[in-house]
Protein backbone atom coordinates (compact mmCIF):
# COMPACT_ATOMS: atom_id res chain seq x y z
CA UNK A 1 0.00 0.00 0.00
CA UNK A 2 2.77 2.85 1.04
CA UNK A 3 4.73 1.32 -2.83
CA UNK A 4 1.51 2.40 -4.41
CA UNK A 5 1.41 6.02 -2.41
CA UNK A 6 4.22 6.51 -3.66
CA UNK A 7 4.39 5.47 -6.97
CA UNK A 8 1.06 7.70 -7.22
CA UNK A 9 2.44 10.59 -5.42
CA UNK A 10 5.61 10.48 -7.91
CA UNK A 11 3.56 10.29 -11.02
CA UNK A 12 1.35 13.48 -9.66
CA UNK A 13 4.55 14.76 -8.96
CA UNK A 14 6.18 14.39 -12.58
CA UNK A 15 2.77 15.31 -14.30
CA UNK A 16 3.11 18.66 -13.00
CA UNK A 17 6.60 19.35 -13.85
CA UNK A 18 6.54 21.03 -17.25
CA UNK A 19 9.09 23.40 -18.90
CA UNK A 20 6.47 26.18 -20.07
CA UNK A 21 7.90 29.11 -17.87
CA UNK A 22 11.03 27.97 -18.35
CA UNK A 23 11.63 28.11 -21.94
CA UNK A 24 9.22 31.09 -23.26
CA UNK A 25 10.22 33.56 -24.77
CA UNK A 26 12.16 36.56 -22.71
CA UNK A 27 14.37 39.51 -23.50
CA UNK A 28 17.25 40.61 -21.73
CA UNK A 29 17.18 44.19 -20.12
CA UNK A 30 17.55 46.78 -23.04
CA UNK A 31 17.25 44.19 -25.20
CA UNK A 32 16.38 44.77 -29.22
CA UNK A 33 12.69 43.52 -30.09
CA UNK A 34 10.73 43.12 -33.26
CA UNK A 35 7.50 42.93 -31.22
CA UNK A 36 7.61 47.03 -30.37
CA UNK A 37 7.32 49.80 -33.18
CA UNK A 38 10.25 51.69 -31.36
CA UNK A 39 12.41 48.08 -31.64
CA UNK A 40 13.04 48.40 -27.90
CA UNK A 41 12.28 45.14 -25.49
CA UNK A 42 12.18 48.05 -21.99
CA UNK A 43 8.80 49.79 -22.14
CA UNK A 44 8.03 53.28 -20.64
CA UNK A 45 5.86 53.82 -17.77
CA UNK A 46 2.23 54.95 -18.75
CA UNK A 47 2.11 58.28 -18.35
CA UNK A 48 0.97 59.28 -14.88
CA UNK A 49 2.05 56.73 -13.46
CA UNK A 50 3.29 57.18 -9.78
CA UNK A 51 5.23 54.98 -7.56
CA UNK A 52 4.24 53.14 -5.25
CA UNK A 53 5.77 54.39 -2.00
CA UNK A 54 5.44 57.55 -3.54
CA UNK A 55 4.66 60.27 -0.98
CA UNK A 56 1.50 62.15 -2.67
CA UNK A 57 1.02 63.97 0.97
CA UNK A 58 0.76 67.78 0.24
CA UNK A 59 4.33 69.45 1.39
CA UNK A 60 3.46 72.76 3.57
CA UNK A 61 5.10 75.68 3.02
CA UNK A 62 6.09 76.35 6.48
CA UNK A 63 7.64 74.21 9.81
CA UNK A 64 4.71 71.79 9.98
CA UNK A 65 6.22 70.71 13.86
CA UNK A 66 6.74 72.22 16.89
CA UNK A 67 10.44 72.55 16.84
CA UNK A 68 11.83 70.61 20.35
CA UNK A 69 14.97 69.36 21.59
CA UNK A 70 14.56 65.66 20.83
CA UNK A 71 13.67 66.85 16.39
CA UNK A 72 17.20 68.81 16.76
CA UNK A 73 18.93 66.03 17.83
CA UNK A 74 16.78 63.75 15.21
CA UNK A 75 18.11 66.13 13.02
CA UNK A 76 21.75 66.18 13.73
CA UNK A 77 21.72 62.79 13.62
CA UNK A 78 20.66 62.90 10.17
CA UNK A 79 22.55 65.83 8.86
CA UNK A 80 25.30 63.71 10.05
CA UNK A 81 24.61 60.92 8.07
CA UNK A 82 23.19 62.59 5.08
CA UNK A 83 24.96 66.13 5.03
CA UNK A 84 27.86 66.45 6.72
CA UNK A 85 30.21 64.23 4.22
CA UNK A 86 29.47 67.33 1.80
CA UNK A 87 28.48 69.80 3.95
CA UNK A 88 30.37 69.35 6.68
CA UNK A 89 29.23 69.33 10.70
CA UNK A 90 29.03 72.92 11.04
CA UNK A 91 27.48 73.80 7.75
CA UNK A 92 30.29 75.48 6.14
CA UNK A 93 30.98 73.73 3.09
CA UNK A 94 34.30 71.57 4.44
CA UNK A 95 32.73 68.17 4.30
CA UNK A 96 35.26 65.03 3.75
CA UNK A 97 34.28 65.38 -0.23
CA UNK A 98 36.30 68.32 -0.36
CA UNK A 99 39.49 67.04 1.29
CA UNK A 100 39.07 64.34 -1.77
CA UNK A 101 38.87 66.86 -4.51
CA UNK A 102 35.20 67.45 -5.05
CA UNK A 103 34.27 71.10 -5.42
CA UNK A 104 32.69 72.58 -1.88
CA UNK A 105 28.94 73.26 -1.06
CA UNK A 106 27.89 76.37 -0.35
CA UNK A 107 27.99 77.24 3.28
CA UNK A 108 24.73 77.50 5.22
CA UNK A 109 25.77 80.14 6.90
CA UNK A 110 25.63 82.66 4.16
CA UNK A 111 22.89 85.16 3.10
CA UNK A 112 21.12 83.57 0.44
CA UNK A 113 21.00 80.16 2.19
CA UNK A 114 19.76 81.84 5.27
CA UNK A 115 16.89 84.02 3.39
CA UNK A 116 16.06 80.85 1.86
CA UNK A 117 12.58 79.66 3.18
CA UNK A 118 12.03 76.55 5.34
CA UNK A 119 10.01 74.71 2.36
CA UNK A 120 13.30 75.57 0.08
CA UNK A 121 15.51 73.34 2.01
CA UNK A 122 13.37 70.94 2.18
CA UNK A 123 12.43 70.98 -1.32
CA UNK A 124 16.53 70.80 -2.03
CA UNK A 125 16.86 68.33 0.42
CA UNK A 126 13.83 66.11 -1.66
CA UNK A 127 15.22 66.93 -5.47
CA UNK A 128 18.75 67.62 -5.06
CA UNK A 129 19.93 71.10 -6.67
CA UNK A 130 23.18 71.43 -9.12
CA UNK A 131 25.33 68.72 -7.95
CA UNK A 132 23.97 67.22 -4.94
CA UNK A 133 21.85 64.12 -5.18
CA UNK A 134 18.42 63.97 -4.42
CA UNK A 135 17.13 62.42 -1.15
CA UNK A 136 13.88 61.74 -1.46
CA UNK A 137 14.40 58.10 -1.77
CA UNK A 138 17.07 58.24 1.02
CA UNK A 139 15.53 60.21 3.93
CA UNK A 140 11.81 60.26 5.01
CA UNK A 141 9.94 63.38 5.14
CA UNK A 142 9.88 63.77 8.45
CA UNK A 143 13.77 63.36 8.64
CA UNK A 144 13.98 66.12 6.07
CA UNK A 145 12.05 68.21 8.60
CA UNK A 146 14.38 67.35 10.97
CA UNK A 147 17.43 68.00 8.90
CA UNK A 148 15.77 71.67 8.18
CA UNK A 149 15.30 72.51 12.04
CA UNK A 150 19.26 71.13 12.43
CA UNK A 151 20.38 73.24 9.59
CA UNK A 152 18.48 76.84 10.80
CA UNK A 153 19.63 76.12 14.43
CA UNK A 154 23.38 75.27 13.05
CA UNK A 155 22.33 78.99 11.03
CA UNK A 156 21.26 80.94 14.22
CA UNK A 157 24.58 79.85 16.25
CA UNK A 158 26.75 82.21 14.05
CA UNK A 159 24.50 84.68 13.82
CA UNK A 160 22.36 84.67 17.13
CA UNK A 161 21.74 88.57 18.89
CA UNK A 162 23.65 88.82 21.53
CA UNK A 163 20.87 90.55 23.52
CA UNK A 164 19.10 86.62 22.81
CA UNK A 165 21.87 84.94 24.75
CA UNK A 166 21.32 84.38 28.30
CA UNK A 167 23.24 86.78 31.09
CA UNK A 168 26.05 83.90 31.74
CA UNK A 169 27.07 83.92 28.37
CA UNK A 170 27.31 87.59 27.44
CA UNK A 171 29.62 88.14 30.47
CA UNK A 172 31.47 85.24 29.05
CA UNK A 173 31.73 86.60 25.38
CA UNK A 174 32.55 90.28 27.06
CA UNK A 175 35.50 88.19 29.05
CA UNK A 176 36.57 87.37 25.54
CA UNK A 177 36.06 90.25 23.93
CA UNK A 178 38.31 92.32 25.98
CA UNK A 179 40.97 89.75 26.06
Amino acid sequence: MTARFALLLAVMFLAGCRQDMEDQPRYNPLAKSNQFADGMSARMPAKGTVARDADLSPVPETFPYPITMALLQRGRQRFDIFCSPCHGRTGDGHGIIVERGFPAPPSYHQDAPRKASDRHIYDIITNGYGAMYPYAARVAPADRWAIVAYVRALQYSRDAPVAALPESLRIRLDAEAAR
